[in-house]
């Protein structure tokens, strides 16, 4: 491998690297105290792709891959919420712009990481909808984690009513069913005077 190859894959391993740092921006605009990082939601929606039951309509590796690419640009260009007043045209020329430079450092895997990251932006794969759906039940998890620590019962509930009916794989849904029992259950206990 040519030095100019390892200088290269040092800065994409850099850029990579901040994810570690970034905050999520939902959670920085509801005020939460320590918001996650990108990285660390990356981390757990990989973890999640373990717990899918083997099924032959998709590609359980592909899942685990889509995971860990799908805020890759990030790194770049930040967490764009719709609420950052970016144009959802302008928010993805620049995130393809990002992925595309993060390729080209990247070296040889560079073209499957782009590949990765279009296949999720069109879901139009089983694996791109089903790695979305860890997306979005990963986002209202965190909701409830920090409802429940900083004691915000229905804190966060626009979350959950942008992800409302929006699951649709079978383990999915029974974990939303049981996170809404739980949810519910924290909200009975915290509204009881003590």
């Amino acid at each position: 491998m040519a030095a100019g190859n390892c200088a290269n894959l040092l800065e994409f391993l850099q850029l990579v690297g901040k994810l570690k740092n970034i905050k999520r921006t939902g959670w920085v605009l509801c005020h939460v105290e320590d918001p996650e990082r990108i990285a660390g939601h990356m981390y757990r929606m990989g973890i999640m792709t373990f717990l899918l039951d083997d099924d032959k309509s998709f590609d359980k590796v592909r899942c685990l891959k889509l995971a860990l690419v799908h805020d890759l640009a990030e790194c770049i260009v930040g967490d764009i919420t719709p609420c950052c007043g970016v144009a959802p045209e302008e928010k993805h020329r620049r995130e393809d712009n990002a992925m595309q430079e993060l390729a080209q450092l990247a070296g040889s895997c560079g073209t499957e990481l782009y590949c990765l990251y279009k296949e999720y932006e069109e879901q139009k794969t089983p694996e791109a909808k089903l790695v979305k759906e860890l997306d979005r039940f990963d986002m209202i998890l965190q909701a409830f984690e920090y409802e429940t620590v900083e004691s915000r019962p229905h804190g966060l509930q626009e979350f959950f009513d942008s992800t409302a009916g929006k699951f649709s794989h079978p383990l999915i849904t029974s974990l939303v069913a049981e996170l809404n029992k739980q949810r519910s259950e924290f909200e009975k206990e915290y509204s009881v005077p003590k």
